[in-house]
């Protein structure tokens, strides 16, 4: 089973989550919470696979609460999927520079939020259409190349697998792309996740940005 804790300072809300999530045969809500301090409470008693996490909440909203998760080494394997009414960019940005392992917004269709919660356990990553080539943009224009050195501890054909997760590829796609099976891809992916100590495939996407890996 996929162990969900939904939060969000609308009941009404949480409600709809947990009926929409455990409707579904392999997963279930373990908690809710309505503030960001209460989300850290629960985490760190249910131990979730996913946090459905609200950016608008009071006492720490969550972003605030994403990075707290983030930062603690006992909830490493906690994902966090922002689900938010605000699509706008400094919060997608925020977002994933904490920690978040996808960005959906409240009128996502339903199997898109399901499937979310899985993909973020498969150490993937979903945004909602239209988010990521608006993020991406903004790496590429509003952010100077940081070091590229710390790429120095990759294989040469991990760069380039490195590189497609930069461009949005999945997994298939870069099997195709550099005539490997999608499991061999997927265990490059896992590698490069950690040799440069990334939580998920979102933050190799905003490495390889930063690196100017992908130009």
């Amino acid at each position: 089973m996929i162990r969900v804790v939904v939060a969000d300072d609308q009941a009404l809300i949480r409600g709809g989550f947990r009926s929409l999530i455990d409707s579904e045969p392999d997963l279930e809500v373990v908690g809710e919470a309505g503030t960001g301090r209460r989300v850290l409470e629960v985490v760190r008693d249910a131990r979730p696979d996913v946090v459905l996490m609200d950016i608008r909440m009071p006492d720490g909203d969550g972003l605030w609460a994403t990075e707290q998760i983030a930062g603690d080494p006992g909830l490493a394997s906690v994902h966090v999927v922002i689900v938010t009414t605000f699509e706008l960019d400094e919060y997608v940005a925020r977002a994933l520079k904490a920690g978040a392992s996808g960005f959906l917004v409240k009128d996502t269709e339903p199997v898109d939020l399901l499937r979310a919660v899985r993909v973020a356990v498969a150490g993937e990553a979903l945004l909602s259409p239209g988010v990521t080539k608006r993020l991406l943009a903004q790496f590429a224009a509003g952010h100077a190349p940081v070091d590229a050195s710390r790429l120095a501890v990759l294989t040469e054909r991990e760069r380039e697998v490195l590189r497609l997760v930069g461009r949005g590829l999945t997994n298939q796609e870069i099997g195709v792309e550099l005539f490997l099976s999608p499991l061999t891809a997927k265990t490059h992916v896992s590698r490069i996740m950690t040799k440069l100590a990334a939580r998920d495939r979102v933050q190799l996407v905003v490495i390889a940005y930063e690196t100017g890996l992908v130009p």
